[in-house]
């Protein structure tokens, strides 16, 4: 019996000792920092690894989570400024950066961030009117991150960040900003196209204008040099006078007409209705080319052709009664010789 009783009181001994070792050595996993309460009152930390406390006397108050959370805010429905009914939700990046005050000052450290943050939801956006919160989240984003760092510094907490995920209108409402948005793009496509037309008549008017002074220069310059040409001839012309202007123009009647004549293709020639206008012209030039020669006659005036007026549908007309030349003083007008066939024509 008494080596009963020493083996009994042995292993209550062992079992007395690898409790009092489990309560005093105490590990903390990485990432975690735990609280000492000794009599129920806070004392001190433990840091992540191994640490010892005091057996019977020291407890382990609370297990502070010390990396960064990931907090989900549930679903709600907000009123904005103008009376529309948006559901939003969220969420929110914090840190316990005191582990005494997050376990001490605040009962549910969680279930306070999630209330305080749907709070400010509800007056962050019930300040501003639809468009702009469904334009305007980094604006939301930004008031809510300034408004919970500052009410959860007490705590020992660090808000990092705050991301609102869904702002989501009622359908009736979304169905009608579709119409609205449809009939702006349309009008925006109106104005665009008439904006497009306008300019292009305007285009087109300038090019027309353009146009027109470019061909009213181009007349002017054409006006200036006949102009030019004409001083040029009446400034060469007004030494011999007139005689010697009406010269020159019966020789390039001459010189028209010998080319026509010497066209070998062309076996009928075709002078204008003012047959007489033409041999006056001509008889002009031999008189002028007597009164210079003193009685002889031009190589060009001998080599005149005889040509026949026509109608004005292109058919030879009946030869004109001859023209008599006007009597000379020294010598006869030499008669033209005769090229084809048909009467002769002496004009």
């Amino acid at each position: 019996m008494a080596v009963s009783g020493s083996i009994i009181v042995f292993a209550v001994i062992l079992i007395l000792a690898v409790v009092t070792a489990a309560k005093g050595i105490r590990t903390v996993p990485q990432g975690e920092v735990w609280t000492v309460e000794r009599f129920g009152r806070f004392t001190h930390l433990l840091q992540p690894g191994l640490n010892f406390v005091i057996p019977y006397v020291d407890a382990i108050g609370r297990r502070m989570n010390v990396q960064e959370v990931v907090l989900d805010i549930p679903e709600q429905s907000v009123i904005t400024r103008d009376n529309a009914t948006v559901t939003v939700d969220g969420i929110v990046y914090y840190r316990v950066m005191d582990p005494a005050k997050a376990a001490y000052q605040v009962q549910d450290l969680q279930a306070a961030l999630t209330a305080l943050a749907m709070t400010n939801i509800r007056a962050v956006i019930g300040e501003m009117d639809l468009d702009q919160t469904l334009s305007s989240r980094e604006r939301i984003n930004s008031a809510l991150l300034v408004t919970l760092d500052g009410a959860t510094d007490p705590w020992g907490v660090k808000v990092n960040r705050v991301e609102i995920r869904k702002i989501e209108p009622p359908e009736n409402l979304i169905r009608a900003m579709n119409l609205q948005m449809t009939a702006e793009r349309e009008r925006r496509a109106t104005v665009v196209r008439a904006e497009g037309a306008k300019s292009a008549l305007v285009l087109e008017a300038e090019g027309r204008r353009e146009a027109a002074f470019r061909d009213a220069e181009a007349r002017e310059r054409m006006a200036q040099a006949e102009a030019a040409a004409t001083r040029m001839v009446a400034d060469a012309a007004s030494g011999a006078g007139g005689d010697a202007l009406r010269y020159f123009v019966a020789e390039k009647y001459v010189a028209a007409f010998q080319a026509m004549a010497a066209n070998p293709s062309s076996r009928l020639v075709i002078v204008p209705m003012e047959a007489a206008g033409l041999a006056g012209g001509v008889t002009a030039a031999l008189e002028l080319l007597r009164a210079g020669s003193g009685g002889g006659t031009s190589p060009s005036a001998a080599s005149l052709v005889r040509t026949a007026p026509t109608t004005p549908m292109g058919y030879a007309a009946p030869p004109a009664p001859p023209v008599p030349p006007p009597p000379a003083p020294t010598a006869q007008a030499a008669s033209v010789p005769r090229t084809g066939g048909g009467p002769w024509n002496p004009g």
